[in-house]
């Protein structure tokens, strides 16, 4: 075998130069197109107001105002907590928490259970996917409210839990 040319490592040099712009610019497009509001974040302007004219005070109105909003029911506890999940970057899918939810409560999001062996040590699982104090504190998810039988709180803490050991609640088949 011959020793590489001037010309290959030239090549080689240019192809990684080319590699690392590209990267580069990969990079630097997708921090802008991060950094630069969508149509839908962005706030309407009258063409009869300038952008300096609009109040502070309007914009807290305007975010309120898009705040999505969930039915107060198994289905939008789950639908909330998929929402959340996305933004979290955790794996699961409705059918995948619905039937876990269905199996371990019946949907009930007051559910405990006072017979098992974390009921017998003292930390019962509780509420819809039924999650014993400890785990809920381990893998609670920033943003949901710290109360273990908060329907979405307890999905999604249950949701990470699964997702950290399983790969995703989708995975789980039977107590977990």
């Amino acid at each position: 075998m011959t020793a590489p040319t001037q010309n290959t490592t030239s090549r080689i040099a240019r192809f990684r130069k080319l590699s690392v712009a590209g990267m580069a610019t990969a990079g630097a497009a997708a921090a802008a197109l991060t950094l630069i509001p969508s149509p839908a974040q962005a706030a309407p302007v009258s063409a009869n107001v300038s952008a300096s004219q609009v109040s502070a005070a309007d914009a807290p109105a305007a975010k309120k105002a898009k705040k999505k909003q969930y039915a107060d029911n198994l289905d939008g506890w789950i639908k909330e907590a998929l929402d959340i999940m996305k933004s979290e970057r955790i794996p699961g899918s409705y059918e995948g928490l619905h039937r876990n939810i269905m199996r371990e409560s019946s949907g009930n999001p007051n559910a405990q259970n006072n017979w098992d062996v974390n009921a017998q040590n003292g930390t019962p699982s509780k509420g819809l996917l039924q999650v014993i104090q400890p785990t809920f504190d381990a893998y609670h998810v920033a943003g949901t409210p710290r109360d273990l039988t908060d329907p979405v709180a307890n999905i999604t803490a249950a949701a990470n839990y699964a997702a950290d050991k399983y790969g995703s609640i989708d995975n789980v088949d039977s107590a977990y």
